[in-house]
């Protein structure tokens, strides 16, 4: 590849539309990747052996402050991450898999002031090309002591980078770190769902974490929240409301998936949910379809994959994996043998902190204590079921892949390293040498790692 997309892709970005300036290789504008998907058409080498503490496999790695599970993306030369920095004392991350008081639910005391910002750096060495404070204050909710103040994701096209924090807004930067636009939704609380006292809800706020979503000249956000849930999309340009529509819907923690269906190619925006699983028409907000049933703290963001929807969550008695024909309508039932609708569905093997991932027509689906099970993505049919690593440490962060490479990322910083395929074929286990509940980006070969400090690149 010659350098002259790369040197273009450092200066200030002209106005065009995605499809002409996004190279599939080289960028990864959101949460998990292009549409979600958490693959890379990886050209060449890309790592499946580093080493931290030597530094072998190291191209670069570099301190970031404050405390974030939100992931890192990519666009030309540009590497995009947010942060929210306590302006006295330092954010504490607690309560992880397998530790005292992972499930109690309680939220961190209030910690004062913090710094919402978004940084830029060069992909190429980790230097530090601007930062901008999108916001600062006192948190309007708390978080779970796994959480944080910026779980959410940036988006960025060719134009712009969209940083959302929750109630402490959504904020829209040019390349060159100059704002262009804020919205505030006002207080956006997300937390257990089920069974608060009203007078005892900030005891049980954990956090908001679905990320925004850039397509074409429009930005989607879903707000499932404790009271007043809301879907909407706005204008990239501007941050005006495009449309709203409500949501019958506890808090959820899923980033909206957008799918183009149909003889007309007609957009629809997918979205995860405990009482409204669904899809609604770009253009309108007009409700598509809809099924009712899920585990009742969705995380996992929906899928694509030859016009069928992956959708899954677990928390709860119902731990769903639904396979959905993308042109279903109306009120689905959850049985896939009373529902033309459904490909296939499991009410018992779906998982709970993860996105999965689908490749050659495998679907792969980590539970947030390791095991990975492997399924036929066109039937449903179980291929293998493995164990990573020794149950010892949570997987949060998604898995993404390259070349035949799965990635996934244990809370203690472990990568295993996967070969993709019908058989078990663990190729390699790696620290990242501290905790680590994002997802990492990909992008010309090199792997990006969020940890609980620093940003790290890997790669030949």
């Amino acid at each position: 590849m010659t350098m002259l997309p790369l040197l273009l892709a450092c200066m200030t970005l002209s106005p065009s539309s995605d499809e002409d300036t996004f190279q599939a290789h080289r960028d990864w504008p959101q949460f998990r990747g292009h549409r979600a998907r958490g693959q890379s058409p990886a050209r060449g080498m890309v790592a499946t052996r580093w080493d931290v503490e030597s530094g072998e496999g190291v191209v670069w790695r570099v301190p970031v402050s404050g405390l974030a599970h939100s992931s890192p993306i990519v666009w030309g030369n540009r590497v995009y991450v947010t942060t929210a920095l306590r302006t006295a004392g330092t954010a504490k991350l607690s309560s992880l898999y397998g530790s005292e008081g992972y499930g109690s639910g309680d939220s961190v005391p209030d910690e004062g002031e913090h710094s919402y910002q978004l940084i830029c750096l060069d992909k190429r060495d980790g230097k530090l090309l601007w930062k901008q404070e999108a916001h600062r204050g006192v948190p309007l909710t708390k978080r779970h002591p796994k959480s944080t103040h910026a779980n959410s994701s940036p988006a960025c096209d060719s134009e712009r980078v969209i940083a959302f924090f929750g109630s402490e807004g959504l904020h829209a930067f040019d390349h060159e770190g100059n704002k262009l636009w804020s919205r505030n939704f006002g207080v956006l609380d997300a937390g257990a769902p089920n069974g608060v006292d009203p007078s005892e809800a900030d005891q049980y706020q954990w956090g908001f974490a679905s990320s925004p979503v850039l397509y074409e000249d429009k930005v989607i956000v879903q707000c499932d929240i404790q009271a007043q849930s809301f879907l909407t999309v706005l204008d990239a340009s501007t941050g005006k409301d495009i449309w709203r529509v409500a949501r019958d819907e506890p808090p959820t923690w899923s980033t909206p998936q957008v799918h183009e269906v149909g003889a007309g190619d007609k957009p629809q925006i997918i979205v995860n949910g405990y009482k409204h699983i669904g899809g609604y028409e770009l253009e309108s907000g007009k409700e598509l379809w809809k099924l009712v049933g899920g585990g009742d703290v969705p995380v996992p963001t929906p899928i694509v994959e030859e016009d069928l929807i992956y959708i899954t969550s677990a928390h709860g008695r119902v731990r769903p994996i639904y396979a959905i024909h993308a042109d279903a309508e109306g009120l689905l039932s959850a049985d896939a043998s009373q529902c033309e609708a459904l490909e296939w569905s499991h009410l018992n093997r779906g998982i709970y902190m993860q996105t999965p991932l689908v490749d050659d027509g495998l679907l792969y689906c980590c539970s947030d204590g390791g095991i990975l099970a492997v399924f036929d993505a066109f039937s449903g049919e179980g291929v293998y079921r493995e164990r990573l690593g020794r149950g010892q440490s949570g997987f949060s962060g998604s898995a993404v892949q390259a070349n035949d490479m799965i990635y996934f990322t244990a809370e203690s910083g472990t990568v295993h390293v996967i070969r993709a395929g019908p058989e078990f074929d663990e190729v390699a286990v790696n620290d990242l040498g501290e905790t680590c509940l994002s997802t990492p980006a990909i992008s010309e070969g090199r792997l990006f790692f969020r940890t609980r400090g620093h940003l790290v690149c890997v790669g030949e």
